[in-house]
């Protein structure tokens, strides 16, 4: 699929970023365009790195933002990938959108994220931030929770589970993304999420199996 094809779905601002490095949308994306990505669905999408999840993510919610005049919260288990994020989605939209970024310590409201649009914040801040019922909650359109496989982690997992739960239930309408490379079980946490499941297996770079000994490589 032509990313021209999909040009009256996405704001015209979106596309014209898009358009300087993308002419055709990856295998896992047009799954996603084709499911509903762009009428609100709820979506697990379930693809190898690289694959292109994050941008499935940036086009729902470049529209939430910029058509519905909704929040996008980005959600992340480490602040390091927080504050990568956080870079490369103020150099990409911050021409038209205001990006924040919210991993800090201090268990607080922080009520400045009112005047932000897209909101990355880390998972604990997430429950922080959840837990002082931020007012400006009930304005978040779309929540994109990267590395959705963390819930199975005995030590995050159950955080993430009671977030996921908070904001299903706080915002009615909202649109969920979960992303993630690894997931043992897609069609039972889809079933829960009440999400389209997208999987693909396509990579960009090819990916080659072999066993190492002696200073040789047997590939299969």
């Amino acid at each position: 699929m032509k990313l021209s094809e999909i040009k009256d779905k996405i704001p015209e601002k979106v596309f014209d970023i898009l358009k300087q490095d993308i002419t055709e949308l990856r295998p896992a994306q047009v799954k996603a365009v084709n499911r509903g990505l762009l009428d609100g669905k709820n979506m697990l999408v379930c693809t190898p790195t690289a694959s292109g999840k994050t941008l499935i993510a940036e086009l729902a919610g470049m529209k939430k933002i910029l058509e519905e005049n909704a929040k996008v919260i980005y959600i992340v288990p480490l602040k390091a990938l927080a504050s990568e994020k956080y870079k490369d989605f103020k150099k990409k939209y911050g021409s038209f959108a205001r990006v924040a970024l919210s991993i800090g310590d201090l268990d607080s409201a922080d009520p400045y994220l009112a005047d932000y649009d897209l909101i990355i914040a880390s998972n604990e801040k997430m429950d922080s931030l959840i837990r002082h019922h931020c007012p400006w909650l009930s304005a978040v359109g779309c929540v994109v929770v990267d590395e959705v496989h963390l819930l199975n982690d005995p030590g995050r997992g159950p955080t993430l589970e009671i977030l996921l739960t908070m904001l299903r239930k706080i915002l009615s309408n909202v649109q969920i993304l979960a992303l993630s490379a690894t997931i043992g079980n897609p069609k039972e946490l889809a079933n829960w999420l009440d999400a389209e499941l997208i999987i693909d297996s396509w990579r960009p770079v090819k990916l080659h199996k072999g066993v190492y000994l002696k200073g040789k490589v047997e590939f299969e």
